[in-house]
Parts: C-alpha cells; structure tokens; sequence
C-alpha cells in the first residue's frame, strides 16, 4: 500500500512506513517492564489503527490501561547518516524500544515524537522494534478531548482510542541535517519569515538554501549563513504594488494559492540535506469586531468536525478520505471547520492548505482541574502549537471549550489563572493568529467571544441577538447553558461575537450498527423538516449583524449524535447542493457578503 508522506511541510523523499501488521498483547497486570520479557504475543494489530477500531483488526472496547506493540522491519546500518525513528501520534504515554535497546519516551496522545536509533540498529539489517503504551481509561486528569470514560459511549463522548494512532515511520537524514522550519507570512511588507534549526558536529560551517516558487515563476532564492545553529531571516518578495496583481498571491478559500519550497543545507556548492516544503501569503487578524482575513472583513462559516469515523475512531482510514472530508465541507458551502476537541492528522492540514479551508485548532481537554492536567495541557498545547504553527489553513487557536477542566471560572481564582495563562502563552508561541481562551462561555483573555446556543427556536435567536440588541444587553442577560458570557473584570472590549456552536439537529437517516439511541439538542423527522429547521436557523443566524461568523454542529454523525449534515458515512442527509445554497447565503450587514 501505497502512503502519503506524514509531514507534508518537510518532505524527504528518504522515508519509510512502518505502518501494517504489528504483533499486540494487552498487558492489564502490568506483568512486563521491558521486551525481552515478552515470549508470547497472542495477537496482531493493524497499524495506526487503534485496537478500540474495528478497522485494527481486534475491535475490543473494553478497558485496558496497558499494551505492547511489536514489528520486525529490514533497514541497513549506515555511517554515513542517522537513522530517526517517528511516531504520528500515540495516545497516551509511551516508551519505544529498537533491537530491546530504550529509543525514546513521550507522554501526549495527540502529538508527534521521534528518537534518532542510528546507535540501536543491528549491522545485519535485521531490526525489531516495541512499543509500550500506557492509557488509563479511567484518567480524567489528562487531555482527552471526546474520549469516554465509560464503558459504553454516553451524551457527547465516544469510544477510546488507544496506543498508536497514526502513521510511524523510518526517515534516513545526514549527519548534519535541519531538524525543523518555520514559516511566517508578512502580507504587510510582503515578505515571508523563515526559520530553521540545524543539528550536527558542523552545523556553523553550512548555509540553508531556500527556493521559493508560484509554479513556474521564480519568487525567491537565497543563502543564509547558519549562525549557532539557527537561521531566522525574513525573504523579501518583488511587490507587484497593485491590489490585484498582489491578490493573485494570496492565500484564501476561495483561492488556496500555495508557495512552494525547495530547502536545502549547503556545504559551499554540496548538498547535504534537502527536502520540499511549501508556506503561503495571507494574515488573520482581529479588527474591531471583525474578523480580517488578508486585511479585509470576512464572515467565517465554520462547520464543526469531531474527526471520527465509525471502522477507525480518531484515525483517519486513508488520505483520501481526509481529501474527501476536506472537500466535503467545501462543498456544503462552509469555509473552514472547527476541529472539535482534537489535534488533527497533519494530512488533513494539508489537503485543507492545499484545497482552502480554513481551520480553528482546539486543544483536547481533561475534565479534572489539578496541577498535573495543566502541565500535561500546556505541554501537549506546546507541541500543537509548535507542529502546526507553518499551516495557512490554520487560523485561529483555541485553548479551552466551555470551562471543561476548569469548571468554577467564576468563583476559583487558579482555574481563572489557567485559561489566561494559556491564552497567553499562546499568543506568545503565535502572534500571528487569533486566540480563543475559553469557547462557549465565561470568556475573560480572548480575541474572539464565542456563544454556544443549541435554541432550534429562530424567534428566541432573533430576541437575544437581533438588530435592537445592544452588546452590553447580550453580555448582561444570556446565559447559555447557565453560564455568563463573560467573567468579572473582562467586559465585552469590542471584540467580534461569534456563535461558535449553534443547531444540532438530529435526523437519524441512516442507523450505525451498535449505536442503539441516537439523539441530538432539537430533532427532525424526516428530510422536509430538517431542511426546512437548517434553512431557517442558518438565514437567521446570518443575517444577525451581532455575529462575526458562525459555527454549526456538525458535519457528519458521530456514533450516538446524529445532528451531522453528512451520514457517519459522509452520504449526505439531504442534496449537498441544497446545503451549499443554504450556508451560502450572503449576510446583507457587511458589504460585499464574503
């Protein structure tokens, strides 16, 4: 089987996957410390398949907090490079061992890791490779996002995953090579920033060489002296003056313009290292109460996607169908996706980038307020933040979702610490992008107020947000879900209001197998009445002048909520063309409509 390469900004074309058949064994008693110990392995995963998944080949959704994964893998010693071995994503805390030798260690089920085994491989070729993963199904105080702590999936938590979940591979660099880059867009100046860091003995002694093209037309081609390790330059481009010749650059929805990228470590004229990338020109921004998107206002239609599907849990079954997702949400008339309570799968940001679609990153929550959630929050946050910061599709972060994990924000001063400290930090990783400390409610550090209002009633929405509604009104009177809009001390300071989660009708089209009750926050019967029930609830909330954009829940069934647009399947509910004309729907408040 063919597969796309798990991090498309930094593509060597020396990669392997280690994806396939992988020996398992659960390990509940916690009877081994090491893979020497281990004689038996009763059975076989698919991989990134989670074992929870039908798709895995086990399909078992009981409790485990222990397993083991193993594979043999032919790959020949070398001294003339450095092997590192990579892991996608592994939910939760996992030590991995080469040839029963210690590779490397990470806590964070939503986030990359990776360990160079250069020194671990056996010169006959013949290597081994084990993984012990650590996932209590039980633990409330680490990030989770949707994952259920009960046995069979509740309200709106769905089936666990465990262990790994996405793609593991082998990737030959040089002895001297770029460990990483970063890419920033400068649409003010129209520049682009670039930097990287070098690893290696001789890493002073090179330059990087960078390549910039639209196509066939050459933007950009420079050397930079690498200076402790690092190159942080900014890549001035010929500005053409004029807006549109200027727009044919930037990157939108409507015209997802892509920059690519040649880089490459130099020794005076030798290449050492090289890999493709690719970067954008485009800027998100705040402005008063609206949203700027290449310093222009635009109204954000966002559908928000939970990331499951029904045979693979939170791991995708293709790249394909990460395509398909992107495209679908396109096509429904949607500019970009909330991607609810998960970090997604690099390669759904790419075909995003790629295909332009807009995305908000949110990071999973714990549902326990201790020290140890926070740590583990602000460290996976970190690395979230760190892996996608290069992606244009990604427009805004999102720390927090309705006070989960800090849920007495009015009345406890350290989880009001915890939300502006993350709000914060992020704006400290990123000052590029937008910040949402806490969606839903309970706002205090924030660029952008999000209202969560489930009211399937178009004449209540009209009364509490309508044209005769002033701001300070809304924030005085609404208390969605029994919660202020805003904290004490943090006053609505003129930022946009978004409602950034609204409708969730169920229509329960198409049954899922073992998905006994199905529910959603209003429901209709039959294809009529839930097209007539979007229809309304979308033209209203888009002609609502308070509102910056909008987020509507969902699209696509996810287990035992069947308020999706789509089918747990992606089939449409009802003619996805119908649903376009709907969302597209101009909003006569803002001119031009974007």
């Amino acid at each position: 089987m063919k597969f796309a390469h798990p991090r498309p900004q930094m593509q060597r074309s020396n990669w392997t996957p280690l994806n396939g058949v992988w020996r398992f064994r659960y390990d509940d008693a916690r009877t081994f410390t090491h893979p020497s110990q281990i004689k038996s392995w009763p059975m076989e995963i698919i991989v990134p398949f989670p074992p929870e998944s039908e798709a895995s080949g086990i399909g078992d959704r009981s409790f485990h907090s222990l397993c083991w994964y193993e594979r043999d893998f032919d790959l020949e010693s070398s001294s003339s490079d450095r092997v590192i071995l990579h892991f996608g994503a592994v939910d939760y805390s996992a030590k991995v061992w080469v040839n029963d030798r210690f590779a490397a260690s990470h806590e964070g089920g939503h986030t990359p890791f990776w360990g160079d085994i250069t020194h671990l491989l056996d010169p006959s070729g013949k290597q081994k490779v084990t993984v012990q993963v650590e996932d209590d199904p039980h633990e409330l105080a680490k990030p989770r996002g949707k994952q259920d702590w009960q046995l069979e999936p509740h309200a709106i938590w769905y089936p666990r995953t465990t262990g790994i979940w996405q793609t593991v591979w082998i990737e030959r660099v040089p002895k001297n090579y770029i460990e990483k880059i970063r890419w920033t867009p400068q649409v003010e100046i129209y520049a682009i920033g670039f930097e990287a860091r070098v690893i290696g003995e001789e890493a002073d002694e090179l330059a990087v060489d960078v390549c910039l093209r639209h196509g066939d037309e050459l933007l950009a081609h420079d050397r930079y002296r690498v200076v402790e390790r690092e190159v942080d330059r900014v890549i001035i481009l010929s500005d053409p003056g004029i807006d549109d010749f200027r727009n044919e650059l930037l990157w939108s929805p409507e015209r997802p313009t892509l920059i690519e990228a040649v880089v490459r470590l130099m020794r005076d004229e030798e290449v050492v290292d090289e890999f493709v990338s690719y970067t954008a020109m485009r800027s998100v921004n705040i402005l008063r109460d609206r949203f700027m998107l290449n310093g222009r206002p635009y109204t954000l239609r966002l559908v928000l996607d939970q990331g499951y599907w029904p045979e693979t849990l939170l791991a995708a079954p293709s790249d394909d169908a990460l395509r398909r997702d992107v495209e679908l949400a396109k096509a429904m008339g949607f500019n970009g996706v909330r991607k609810h309570q998960k970090i997604e799968d690099p390669r759904y940001l790419y075909w995003a980038d790629k295909l332009g679609l807009m995305v908000w990153e949110e990071m999973p929550s714990a549902y326990r307020f201790t020290r140890s959630a926070i740590k583990r929050t602000v460290r996976e946050w970190t690395e979230a933040i760190e892996r996608d910061y290069s992606h244009p599709c990604v427009i805004v972060w999102v720390t927090f979702n309705e006070s989960w994990g800090v849920p007495e924000l009015t009345a406890v001063g350290k989880q009001r610490h915890a939300v502006e400290a993350l709000y914060h930090l992020t704006k400290t990783l990123d000052a590029t992008r937008p910040v949402i400390g806490n969606d839903g409610w309970e706002s205090s550090a924030t660029d952008i107020i999000g209202i969560h209002d489930y009211d399937a009633n178009i004449e209540h929405l009209r009364q509490r947000y309508g044209a005769e509604i002033r701001p300070e009104q809304l924030f005085d009177r609404r208390r969605p879900g029994g919660r202020i809009l805003t904290l004490d001390g943090y006053p609505h300071r003129g930022q946009p209001i978004m409602l950034s989660e609204f409708g969730g009708i169920a229509f329960a089209k198409c049954p899922q197998p073992g998905v006994k009750h199905t529910w959603g926050y209003t429901v209709a019967h039959d294809e009529e009445e839930f097209t007539r029930m979007y229809t309304e609830l979308m033209h209203t909330v888009i002609h609502t002048a308070l509102f910056a954009g909008f987020c509507y829940t969902q699209f696509a069934d996810t287990f035992q909520e069947a308020n999706g647009l789509l089918c747990a399947d992606r089939t449409p509910k009802i003619p996805i063309e119908q649903i376009a004309r709907v969302t597209r729907v101009s909003p006569t408040h803002i001119p031009g409509g974007v």
